[in-house]
């Protein structure tokens, strides 16, 4: 059994079942040197597989049977993340043969997306290539996933931007009649966009005044009350005899992600630097500036760690200023009108008296 290289490449040289077999690794020698390992333990516990068979699914191929298999029976809004993903993903790495692929390439396809997208999308497809390669594993395609190791980029969670309530009304004031009541149940539930968007009429219960969210992104289900708004939208929005969801198109389709009409409005209100996600910052903030209690905004956001809640406890300056005049008021209680004159005429006494014998 031997490494040696061709190029730029290194080869794997060794012998199983008496024939032998040489195999292109890449241009990394240490993963040429652990797939060796890997072909020495298979033979010793006599379970060699004859790679040259299993190598030849490419990675078009293995998008095409991730989606089919996995993504359609699994997710809901799988042409817009894992079919999206795969989009970039075959646009660099073309349809090579899965044995072929080295964490080298992986990490280079993270550096060009970087170029031109931003560190939260290009972690998103990262996690979406990793699972491929495992899936690609379990369904013996391939031994190694190249991109296991490829470490994910540093995210800014930092960014909070919100709405006051003025701005909400504006916003909603020059949305067209689709967008309308998407964005007010954005804003009255903190719901995010394809939580909306998915939701079917089996979802709600009117009497109850609960939205009961089933697929979520922590993959955990919640309940969401409804305030009389809501309620009200869900009771005018017209049900599509032909579709199971409420917010739909006429052919019973639902929407997509209205992107169009929300830049519109945003437009039309004087509204930058906002994204559809940032109506769920919007929701937090508001929530907590109207007394909410920081563990119930957790549960309706459907957070697992208080930490990030957190994030979206924060108040605006006016908000803080009324509430320290508040505090200040109630501060007041405790003088009475002599007392507190008193006491600041001894404070002022006492401040003269400090200062003639510095003099």
């Amino acid at each position: 059994m031997s490494i040696y290289k061709k190029e730029k490449s290194y080869y794997i040289d060794y012998y199983a079942h008496g024939k032998r077999k040489r195999e292109k690794i890449g241009p990394s020698r240490k993963l040429a040197e652990s797939v060796l390992a890997k072909r020495k333990l298979a033979m010793a516990e006599n379970r060699f597989l004859d790679i040259k068979k299993a190598s030849k699914t490419t990675f078009y191929e293995l998008c095409d049977l991730y989606i089919e298999l996995h993504a359609k029976p699994n997710k809901r809004d799988w042409r817009r993340s894992d079919l999206l993903h795969q989009r970039r993903s075959k646009e660099f790495f073309g349809n090579a043969r899965l044995h072929t692929i080295t964490q080298e390439q992986v990490e280079q396809y993270k550096a060009k997306r970087l170029s031109s997208v931003s560190p939260a999308t290009v972690n998103r497809e990262l996690s979406s290539l990793k699972h491929m390669f495992n899936k690609a594993i379990e369904w013996g395609k391939v031994e190694i996933n190249p991109a296991h190791r490829v470490k994910k980029l540093r995210e800014n969670n930092a960014r909070l931007r919100y709405l006051e309530k003025e701005e909400i009304k504006t916003l909603i004031d020059n949305s067209n009649a689709t967008l309308q009541p998407v964005l007010v149940v954005a804003v009255s539930t903190g719901m995010r966009r394809g939580e909306i968007l998915n939701l079917k009429w089996r979802d709600i219960d009117i009497n109850k005044g609960i939205i009961y969210v089933l697929r979520t992104k922590n993959h955990e289900a919640r309940e969401v009350p409804m305030c009389d708004t809501v309620k009200q939208i869900f009771i005018k929005t017209e049900k599509r005899p032909n579709s199971p969801f409420i917010f739909c198109r006429k052919n019973g389709k639902p929407y997509g992600k209205l992107d169009k009409s929300f830049l519109q409005a945003l437009n039309k209100s004087g509204i930058l630097n906002f994204r559809f996600h940032d109506l769920r910052h919007t929701f937090a903030s508001q929530f907590m500036m109207a007394g909410g209690e920081l563990n119930t905004l957790r549960e309706l956001l459907g957070h697992k760690d208080i930490k990030m809640t957190l994030r979206y406890s924060h108040l605006s300056r006016d908000h803080k200023r009324r509430a320290m005049e508040n505090f200040g008021l109630q501060m007041d209680t405790f003088w009475t009108p002599t007392s507190k004159t008193n006491f600041f005429d001894s404070l002022r006494d006492s401040h003269n008296s400090l200062k003639n014998k510095t003099l």
